[in-house]
Parts: structure tokens; sequence; C-alpha cells
């Protein structure tokens, strides 16, 4: 195999004292290395640091006294463009630009770099490398991701340590209630009432559609939901009653109804990471995984199936609350989520705020009296070996995660997925697979169904 003309000029006199292996990127282990490209109004920068390591964005403006970010996506495309490579390998000297390298780097005996063109690995010996970084600033700017405790699996802690985190950043006097503490808003009255109607074994399609009409703002959204080409309905749909009894059905009106009287009772935060969806986005497409994958488990298996969707709707709920907790600091997790693609945003914001989005929408969440089933389903997300109540229920959220992500859909770091976990959920994986190519597939239909969300 050849070098690229770019990475050979970019290595000089090393070129000839370097390897190139036929290995993929996810086999070079803890040797490689990764460069991102940031900026400010000072101009440009790129960084390099161990592959996995998550890069302190917040120690590295101090240290360097800028205000750095990710560089835009258009900016990247016009740097990769110069070089003539569709993605940039961690060389120093091959953009030009100003280089800041993690001495964690300086340590490592081997490093290696993933050449997409290839699908090859470039191996260079350490001391070769800090030859070829010469020029470099030398600092300590990333963290070991093994470092960082999030609490997974301990929700008896949770509370305290979003006191802590609250102390820590607000000054605030820890109270014994979150909605105290945080002059949260209550669980909003259309929503109340529809979970006392979902407890209700004598409710009536009259006395949600009473309650949908009430809300003349929820109810030109439901007729819309409904008009949609996503339920391809017969005729046209003229009122709430015609949606709920003709089109969608009153578990999913419920459902839909409650997951978007919570989304108006936080303010969507305007800063949200580049490159991800947007909020009702991940809302809806999580929604539609949970309902899938629920639909096709084992019927001795399968949940709640309106219970699997709110929880898929409201998964990301923490997000809006993160940003109203803490809004100066939103704006630092937006900018590590985007330097840190491959880190979860769990291990992100326990390493800025000592509290994730998860611990924080549950304890919200357990106050306005949700179903333990959403509950529980926010909170676990992040942990497929969770065993505890009604576990089907976050295991769904996570795998229909892995598998939106898997498929291009921007909802942060994606994991693979044993066999033995489909096996758990009595899922087929082939199945699974096509059903998911065909969601994915109607892409238009689930952001237009996301765009009627936002009002």
């Amino acid at each position: 195999m050849e070098l690229p003309v770019a990475v050979r000029q970019a290595l000089g006199d090393s070129a000839d004292r370097v390897e190139l292996r036929d290995v993929a990127a996810d086999e070079i282990g803890s040797q490689a290395l990764r460069m991102m490209l940031l900026n400010d109004d000072q101009g440009r920068v790129q960084v390099i640091c161990r592959n996995q390591d998550l890069i302190d964005l917040d120690s590295l403006n101090k240290q360097l006294g800028r205000d750095l970010r990710m560089m835009p996506s258009r900016e990247q495309l016009r740097v990769r463009e110069k070089t003539g490579l569709r993605a940039l390998p961690a060389l120093p000297s091959l953009t030009g630009l100003p280089t800041v390298v993690d001495t964690a780097v300086d340590e490592l005996a081997v490093v290696a770099l993933h050449l997409e063109e290839q699908d090859a690995t470039l191996i260079v010996a350490g001391a070769e490398f800090q030859g070829l970084s010469g020029g470099a600033q030398h600092l300590s700017f990333a963290v070991d991701p093994e470092s960082i405790r999030v609490n997974l699996d301990r929700p008896e802690q949770d509370l305290e340590q979003l006191n802590t985190a609250i102390k820590r950043f607000t000054g605030l006097r820890i109270q014994q209630r979150i909605d105290d503490t945080l002059e949260l808003p209550p669980l909003p009255e259309t929503a109340q009432r529809i979970i006392q109607l979902r407890v209700n074994p004598n409710a009536m399609m009259g006395d949600l559609v009473d309650i949908v009409e009430s809300d003349p703002s929820l109810a030109a959204q439901v007729v819309s939901w409904a008009s949609s080409s996503f339920y391809a309905a017969a005729g046209q749909v003229r009122s709430v009653h015609d949606a709920v009894s003709r089109v969608l059905g009153f578990d999913l009106v419920m459902n839909l109804a409650v997951g978007l009287s919570l989304g108006r009772a936080m303010a969507q935060p305007k800063d949200r990471p580049e490159g991800y969806v947007d909020y009702w986005q991940q809302a809806i497409w999580q929604a539609q995984a949970a309902g899938v994958l629920a639909s096709l488990m084992p019927r001795n298996q399968r949940p709640v199936f309106g219970l699997a969707y709110l929880a898929g709707l409201l998964h990301n709920f923490g997000y809006l609350v993160l940003a109203h907790v803490f809004p100066p600091h939103f704006r630092l997790v937006c900018r590590s989520l985007e330097v840190n693609p491959q880190v979860d945003s769990s291990l992100i914001e326990h390493f800025l705020l000592g509290v994730t989005r998860e611990q924080i929408a549950t304890q919200l969440m357990s106050n306005w009296g949700m179903p333990d089933e959403v509950t529980l389903a926010i909170r676990h997300q992040k942990n497929p070996g969770y065993g505890g109540e009604y576990d089907v229920y976050p295991k769904l959220l996570w795998l229909g995660r892995q598998l939106l992500t898997e498929r291009g859909i921007a909802l942060g770091a994606g994991e693979p997925v044993p066999d033995a976990f489909y096996q758990d959920l009595g899922l087929d994986r082939d199945k699974v697979a096509q059903h998911f190519d065909e969601l994915v597939g109607n892409k238009d239909s689930v952001l237009a169904i996301a765009g009627m969300m936002q009002g």
C-alpha cells in the first residue's frame, strides 16, 4: 500500500521509517491517536491526544488563554479538501495549523494513526512521533475515561450527587426536594390530567378527547400528527375525536400529549452540540425505536407498548433540565460533546458537573409521579447490564440508541451489541435490523413528526 501524498509529505524523512499495516480503526487499541480541529476569534488550532481520551476543553482553554471550540463542519471540510483526504490522521504538520499535543502521547512507545483512504494503520515509533511534533505545544489537557466513575447503578445516591453539583455550581443551600432547590415548574396540568387518566380503569376515549381539546395548541398538533403522511390516514382528519378514534389510537395520543406537555414546560435551549439532532428529533427517533422493538418481542415478554413509547419520547428530558439548572455550564457540556464524539454524554457530564442528565431527569420524574416504568427507563438507559425492576424498558432504550447510531442518526457515542442482549429480549437480530433499516429509510416522515412537536 502506498501512503497518500499529503501524509508522505507530512512525515518528511520519517516516511521511510514508518510501517503501514492492514489494520482497521477499531483494532488499533490504546496506541491510537486522534486529532481535532478547533478555532476561536484568535484563529485555528489542531489538538492531538490518545483516541480514547476525553479532551478537557475547559482545561485546554485556561492553559492557552483561549475560547476554543470545535471548528464548524464547513471549515473542517475545506481543511480536509486541501489535503485531499477524507479524514485527517493525527499528524502534526499535515494541515500547517498550530498544534497542541497532550503529554500522555509523549509517553507512548508506539503510536498508531488510522488512514481512512486505505482503511489501514500507520505505525510510528514514539521517539519518531516526538520528533514530528517537536514544534508543537505539549500540554496536559486530556483525561482517561476509565478515571471517571459514572453512577450507573446506584440510584439511591442520585439526589446527594445532584445537590452536591448544585451547591458546587450555584452556591444554593442543599434542600430536600429537587423542585424546591431548582425552582422547576410543577408538572403541567395537561400532563397531570392524562397521567391520572392512565391509571383510571374506567377511562374512556371521550375523556382523553376532552383533555386534549382543552389545550388548543395540543389539539391542533394531534390533528396535524394524524393528518401527516407518516400515518397515511384514509380521508381527511377533521377533529381530535377523529384523530384518536380512527388514526392514532387512545394509547399513542396519551403518550404524545404527555411528552409534548412536558417538553413545553422547559424552554428549548438555543445551544446544542454541532452535528447532533435536536431535542424533538431525538425524542421521536427513540420513541419510534422503542415501539418497534417492543412490538417485535415475544408476546409473553413484551412490555406495555405505550409505556415503552413514552420512555423513548422522554429519554432525553434531562437535556432540557440540564440547560435549565446549569445554564453557564451547559455551554461547556455542548462544546465538550463536540470535541469528544467517541465519549458518552454521561461521562462528560459527570466529569464536568458531577451528575448526569439521566440522574437529574429521574429525580424530577419521581417528584412528578411519572410511571415507574418510565422513570426507571430514563435512569438506567445507559446501563445495559441493569437487571432490576422493569428492566426491559431501559434495555429497549439502550438497544434503540445503538441501532439508530449505527445507522447514522446522531444520538451520541455508540457501543457494539452482543448477540446475548438480543437473546435476553427474545429478539431476532436480523429481523430487528430489517425493521430499523425501514425506520431510518422513512426518515423524512419521522422528521416531519418531530417538526410538529416543535409547534
